[in-house]
């Protein structure tokens, strides 16, 4: 069982954070540190907060080493993309040069950065940049051709150039 000592300041610290943090996660690190200045073992404070004691301990281990501040910190691992940093750049050339499908924009991404990926990944990365696929739709029929006519000028501007069925188009926002 680990000895720690807890300051008046501390304790008050504590118990005032353990409900008025944002976080739920250090808020229960609050109050597992608050039982341990009740003094009650750490099987039963393991028990009451429903974590494992390996996971108290480290609660501990983090108050020993820089107090209630160091109890407030979260430390959670945000991976990023290798994308990420020709995010600029990509997005500038897919609005300048829409793919028709993400095989396209796959293989565009792997010509201009060298770094592969499949079409889930390239479809999210494409989402983060703000980018979200359109579905074109076919001309309408031969009956009228002024009707025809404004449709294709009215979507060669908004889709681009194909007007073919089940193509699809990277639009900004």
């Amino acid at each position: 069982m680990l000895r720690m000592t807890f300051t008046e300041s501390d304790v008050q610290e504590l118990h005032y954070q353990r409900f008025h943090h944002p976080h739920p996660r250090s808020q229960q690190k609050m109050e597992a540190l608050l039982l341990k200045a009740k003094g009650l073992p750490h099987h039963q404070i393991a028990a009451y907060l429903d974590i494992c004691e390996n996971t108290l301990r480290q609660y501990f281990k983090q108050y020993q080493a820089g107090g209630v501040t160091a109890l407030k910190q979260l430390n959670y691992h945000l991976p990023t993309s290798d994308l990420a940093q020709y995010s600029a750049t990509l997005e500038a050339h897919f609005l300048a040069h829409p793919p028709l499908s993400l095989t396209a924009a796959a293989a565009t991404i792997e010509q201009l950065t060298g770094i592969k990926r499949s079409h889930t990944q390239v479809g999210v990365f494409l989402r983060k940049l703000g980018l979200r696929r359109v579905k074109s739709y076919a001309v309408p029929a031969k009956g009228n051709p002024q009707v025809q006519a404004e449709f294709k000028k009215r979507t060669r501007t908004t889709f681009g150039t194909s007007l073919c069925r089940n193509t699809y188009r990277l639009l900004c926002r």
